[in-house]
């Protein structure tokens, strides 16, 4: 068996998490990574979507999770983003990464970023 990653990478959406009232008030761009190792490798031969992660389906869920119900740490919101991710039958391990390309503070930079790595229990 070969090991089959499914990556989406770059998804932007707008949501209210944060710390401080104003990034719950006003909300903030959160652009996510996902890299999605599946259980198997049976899409390569198969050909059939029933045997991978439908990442269109799945991209709607995740930004649904990031517009919703606000939370206050980048490492929640990564856990919550993981188990919906882990929910897909063909997903073995998940590497979720979470960036707010313009948190407030007093410093040059590009962003700010959580990752956490999850996988089923299954694994």
């Amino acid at each position: 068996m070969s090991d089959v990653v499914v990556r989406i990478v770059g998804l932007e959406v707008h949501g209210r998490h944060g710390v401080h009232d104003e990034e719950r008030i006003l909300g903030q761009r959160f652009v996510l990574d996902l890299e999605m190792t599946l259980a198997n490798d049976r899409a390569t031969t198969s050909d059939d979507l029933a045997d991978t992660v439908d990442y269109a389906a799945l991209s709607d869920a995740v930004a649904a999770i990031v517009r919703g119900k606000p939370v206050a740490l980048l490492e929640r919101l990564a856990r919550v983003v993981a188990d919906r991710v882990l929910e897909e039958p063909a997903v073995r391990a998940v590497v979720v990464t979470i960036a707010k390309p313009h948190v407030a503070i007093p410093h040059v930079l590009d962003e700010v970023s959580v990752t956490l790595y999850a996988e089923t229990d299954e694994s």
